[in-house]
C-alpha cells in the first residue's frame, strides 16, 4: 500500500479530525452541492443531524462549530482561527447563516443542528444527515455523510466495506519495514529524506511537494506561536486554564539558564508541546495526524 506524507500529516482545526475536520468538510460539500445543482437560491433553511459518536460527543469536540463554518464555505486548513469565535457569535446572535458566504438563510441552532446521542447510522459511527428546504418547508435535497477518520468524508454512495480503497500505485523505492527502507537508501545512495522525496513524485512533482511541506511547517510554527501567546480558559465545562503563555514568559525571562543547564532545552520542548496541545483543545489550526 502506497501512503503519501500528506495522508499522514494534514492541516486542520482541533480538537479532532473526525469530529471537527470531517464535519466541516461534509458541511461544505453539502453546500457546494446545493450550488452545483442550482438549488442554492431556492434554499430557505438547512437542517443537520449528527449521529453516533458525533451525536454523543460532537458538541464537546466542536462539531457544531465545524458544521456552521463549513456551511458558510470554510475549509479547515484555510480558516483564520482568530475569526472563528466572532463569526459563530454573529451567527447565533443574528439567527442567520450565509451558505457559502453568499446566500443568507434563517438558522435556529437548537432546531436545525440536532445531536442524536443514542442513535447511529449504518456503516460508520460518525454519521451525518444534511437536508435543505425551500419555500413552505418543502425538502429540496437530503444527503448522508460519514466522517471516517483523518478528516476524510464519504457519502452514502461510497459507504460500505469498500468505501476507502488502498492506493496501489508503484513507488520508485517501495518498502514495508524499516530494514527495507534502509536497504533502499543504500541501493540508491540517498538519505531517508531523499528516498521519501522520490517516492512522493508518484503523486506530484517535487516542487509541489516542497510547497506543501512548507505549508505544513508554517502551520506548525503558527500554532506554537499562537499557543504561547493566548491566555484564559480552554473550552469545556472543567474551566481549565491555559498554561503555555505563562511558561513562555518564565523561560524567556532567563535565556541564560540553557547555558548553565543543557536540560533546560527540554523545558522549551515541553512548552511547544503544551502550546500545541492547548491550541488543539481550543479549536485552533494545527498539523493533525490523519492515521
Amino acid at each position: 500500500m502506497a501512503i503519501s506524507v500528506f495522508e499522514l500529516f494534514r492541516i486542520g482545526i482541533g480538537p479532532s479530525s473526525s469530529h471537527t475536520v470531517g464535519p466541516m468538510r461534509a458541511a461544505r460539500q453539502f453546500a457546494m452541492g446545493l450550488r452545483d445543482q442550482g438549488l442554492l437560491a431556492a434554499t430557505r433553511a438547512v437542517q443537520v443531524q449528527l449521529y453516533g459518536s458525533l451525536g454523543a460527543t460532537g458538541r464537546g469536540h466542536g462539531s457544531d462549530k465545524a458544521v456552521m463554518l463549513g456551511l458558510e464555505g470554510e475549509l479547515p486548513e484555510a480558516i483564520d482561527p482568530d475569526t472563528i469565535e466572532a463569526r459563530l457569535a454573529d451567527i447565533r446572535a443574528r439567527g442567520t447563516l450565509r451558505v457559502l458566504g453568499e446566500h443568507p438563510i434563517i438558522f435556529a441552532e437548537r432546531e436545525q443542528l440536532v445531536f442524536h446521542r443514542r442513535e447511529s447510522l449504518p456503516f460508520h459511527p460518525n454519521g451525518m444527515r444534511f437536508a435543505a428546504f425551500g419555500s413552505d418547508a418543502v425538502e429540496l435535497v437530503r444527503k448522508q455523510y460519514y466522517s471516517v477518520g483523518g478528516g476524510f468524508v464519504v457519502d452514502e454512495r461510497a459507504a460500505g466495506a469498500d468505501r476507502i480503497r488502498e492506493d496501489d500505485r508503484v513507488l520508485p523505492h517501495p518498502f514495508a519495514t524499516a530494514e527495507e527502507l534502509l536497504q533502499r537508501c543504500r541501493d540508491a545512495g540517498l538519505p531517508i529524506s531523499g528516498v521519501m522525496m522520490q517516492n512522493e513524485t508518484a503523486w506530484r512533482p517535487e516542487s509541489q511537494t516542497r510547497v506543501q511541506l512548507a505549508q505544513i511547517w508554517q502551520a506548525m510554527q503558527d500554532c506554537v506561536r499562537r499557543g504561547c501567546s493566548r491566555e484564559g480558559l480552554l473550552p469545556g465545562g472543567i474551566k481549565l486554564r491555559r498554561r503555555a503563555a505563562e511558561l513562555h514568559r518564565k523561560l524567556s525571562a532567563a535565556p541564560e539558564a540553557a547555558l548553565r543547564d543543557p536540560l533546560t532545552i527540554l523545558d522549551w520542548v515541553n512548552l511547544y508541546a503544551l502550546a500545541v496541545n492547548e491550541e488543539n483543545a481550543a479549536g485552533g489550526r494545527v498539523r493533525s495526524r490523519s492515521r
